[in-house]
């Protein structure tokens, strides 16, 4: 995932998570906008409630390689938040990956 295509400021996060249309299941919730750019920007939230730091960052980090392995299930034109949930915290990659593609093809 490249600089330019990660959301950071607040204001757009409540901003998709708002008006957007979302999809969910035990893993994770993924919000989706229409942007008016060429490209696609994601974000990834995750709760302090998760677990501690290295815990969020490593999920955080394994949310993102899902993404760049699986770009072409993405749409262009669109914003998306990916929420992850406390359940992440035991799962295994293989598990994230199967069930972050099953909410994309969706």
């Amino acid at each position: 995932m490249k600089r330019e295509e990660t959301i950071k400021k607040k204001d757009i996060f409540n901003n998709i998570i708002t008006t957007g249309h979302f999809i969910k299941n035990n893993y994770f919730i993924i919000y989706s906008s229409k942007n008016e750019e060429n490209k696609i920007n994601y974000g990834i939230a995750i709760s302090n409630k998760v677990g501690k730091a290295y815990l969020r960052n490593r999920l955080k980090r394994q949310v993102r390689a899902i993404i760049d392995n699986n770009r072409k299930l993405f749409q262009n034109n669109y914003n998306y938040i990916i929420m992850i949930r406390k359940s992440c915290s035991s799962a295994k990659y293989v598990d994230l990956e199967k069930a972050l593609k099953d909410l994309l093809t969706r």
